[in-house]
């Protein structure tokens, strides 16, 4: 099955044109596309939280990553100023997704 998102107004794909999306494109009703893509959203929000990577096939993997304390600098003032320890969300691409976007046709 292929979508379409060649009706979006804006060039950033949002949650509310995803539901849009399944409304126009699979004929569920409009309140069930919004809380399929909530839960959706919601199941990785949640997993990444509990510190849990997301492997999504043929898409790629967000993986949590936990940053050290670290020695930092106000660029306006020059004043050291120590950075928090903090866990950061990383993105990588599966191949299939790298080799789509840079047009390879082997890919599909």
């Amino acid at each position: 099955m292929e979508f379409s998102v060649e009706s979006l107004e804006t060039p950033a794909l949002t949650k509310a044109h995803l539901a849009e999306l399944l409304f126009e494109q699979i004929g569920l009703n409009k309140r069930e596309s919004k809380d399929m893509i909530d839960a959706f959203f919601d199941l990785i929000s949640d997993r990444l939280v509990d510190g849990r990577d997301v492997r999504i096939s043929g898409f790629g993997n967000f993986q949590i990553r936990t940053k050290a304390p670290r020695p930092g600098r106000n660029p306006r003032t020059g004043e050291a100023i120590p950075i928090q320890a903090r866990r950061v969300v990383t993105f990588h691409a599966s191949h299939k997704l790298k080799d789509q976007i840079q047009g390879d046709g082997s890919a599909e």
